[in-house]
């Protein structure tokens, strides 16, 4: 059994690198928040296309926003796909994307607290993708700012409930090294 956060910034080869952790014949959980695809957004309709035809045949996919209680109620390896998109939509569901006040950010600790300790409880593989947010500008937009300081401590808390953390890299996969013997 083997835990892995797999991050990374945007195309940078996430995704298909965490479904080759898996076996393509095993009757993987391919657990999504996304957003399902819809007429509306052409370009999301075509990413969510993408990842669907590259699934194997063997897999099946669950669309939930609560990952922790779906997590626990499947069996066999799961592989989450993405942390980025379900932060996005609780704070869709919560209104709260110009607001970082300590309310939302217990929500989000509860809802995160409850996601590692599932992640960490899981008795089968499971692999889960992640963004990689603020290496760049700081955004002149506070949403922007809450999202990718909130992203962040998402990452670091999956990260520490999985056995190891993969940084994606222009395609190229960096083993990252257990960050427990120095300051958070």
């Amino acid at each position: 059994m083997t835990h892995v956060l797999v991050t990374g910034g945007v195309r940078s080869g996430k995704s298909s690198y965490a479904e080759a952790l898996l076996d393509a014949d095993a009757a993987v959980t391919y657990l999504t928040p996304g957003y399902p695809a819809d007429a509306v957004d052409a370009e999301w309709a075509a990413r969510v296309a993408a990842h669907q035809l590259r699934r194997p045949p063997a897999w099946r996919t669950i669309e939930s926003l609560n990952l922790a209680e779906t997590l626990r109620a499947v069996d066999g390896p799961v592989l989450i796909d993405c942390l980025g998109t379900w932060l996005t939509r609780l704070f869709d569901a919560w209104d709260a994307w110009e607001d970082d006040s300590v309310h939302h950010l217990g929500r989000l600790d509860g809802e995160l607290s409850t996601l590692a300790a599932a992640v960490r409880e899981h008795t089968s593989d499971v692999i889960v993708v992640t963004n990689e947010v603020g290496w760049g500008v700081v955004s002149a937009y506070k949403s922007g700012r809450v999202f990718a300081d909130q992203l962040g401590r998402v990452n670091q808390a999956i990260g520490a409930a999985c056995d190891q953390v993969v940084l994606m890299v222009a395609g190229r996969a960096l083993m990252l090294p257990d960050g427990s013997g120095g300051p958070s």
